[in-house]
């Protein structure tokens, strides 16, 4: 009797250790990246190359190798999902003969990655509807400072963005796909950028502060993304996120220091894919 009473305790320490110990956390990787297509509808919009060339096809197919050694279980990406499971309604119909014709980034590098892998991939955008705020409110800042006499320090802050889209133009002339990613990746050059939006609060005065509201809402997007995000992850999940670059620094803090997530660095994976 003493050792079947001795043999259930056990049980329940070994059960209640199990029920205390902590959900595997959602691990995130976030792929920033240059828009292939060329929709020009970002501040400072980069001429991409034709990735529909057999090169830059043989770039794409190393650098979903290299991410499909992560082993993802979800994919998401930059599109506006009204559904409420979020499901990407357009990786449903998409076909491998696609690769050959669609330029578009999500159909390039996170469909291809869907389908080696057998994610499911998910649309977690966010852009505001009827009657509410812009979340990117460049033309109050762009009007203070014609306001104040501020144009040129502006224009001087905006180029600092511009030199990073011509520097990508030049690179696509010698380099991969996969190295081109992988130095937009790269923790310190994400650093780098995050300035011209922190530069963007010295545009302002006592009444009214635009470059302070324009980082607040680039934050509420980015934070909406991610709280999108989190109603279709479950604890354990592999997660690679392929989003406009400028989208990297907000998303990467998120999966740093949300509860319950670890962010996985992209740049590693990249510069495998680099030939």
């Amino acid at each position: 009797m003493k050792q079947f009473v001795c043999g259930v305790a056990a049980m329940a320490i070994a059960t209640g250790a199990q029920a205390s110990s902590p959900a595997a956390p959602v691990q995130v990787m976030v792929v920033g990246t240059y828009h292939f297509a060329n929709p020009g509808l970002d501040l400072n919009n980069i001429e991409a190359d034709d990735v529909l060339t057999p090169k830059r096809q043989g770039e794409l197919d190393r650098l979903t190798a290299e991410l499909a050694s992560f082993k993802p279980t979800k994919i998401m990406v930059e599109r506006t999902v009204d559904s409420a499971g979020l499901a990407d309604p357009n990786f449903a119909k998409f076909k491998a003969s696609d690769l050959a014709s669609n330029r578009d980034e999500r159909v390039q590098i996170a469909y291809r990655l869907a389908a080696r892998t057998g994610a499911q991939v998910f649309g977690i955008d966010e852009q505001p509807g009827e009657g509410e705020p812009d979340y990117f409110p460049f033309q109050a800042v762009s009007d203070w400072a014609a306001s104040n006499g501020k144009e040129e320090a502006l224009g001087a802050l905006m180029e600092t963005g511009a030199a990073v889209a011509k520097q990508i133009e030049v690179d696509q002339k010698s380099k991969s796909i996969g190295r081109i990613l992988a130095e937009q990746n790269d923790p310190e050059t994400i650093e780098r950028s995050q300035q011209m939006y922190y530069g963007a609060l010295a545009f302002g005065g006592i009444d009214k502060q635009p470059g302070a509201d324009l980082n607040a809402m680039w934050y509420l997007r980015n934070a909406k993304i991610f709280a999108k995000m989190q109603t279709v992850a479950h604890p354990g999940d592999r997660i690679v996120v392929v989003y406009g670059a400028g989208h990297n620094y907000w998303l990467r803090h998120f999966a740093k220091t949300a509860p319950g997530y670890a962010l996985i660095e992209a740049s590693p994976f990249l510069k495998r894919a680099d030939p």
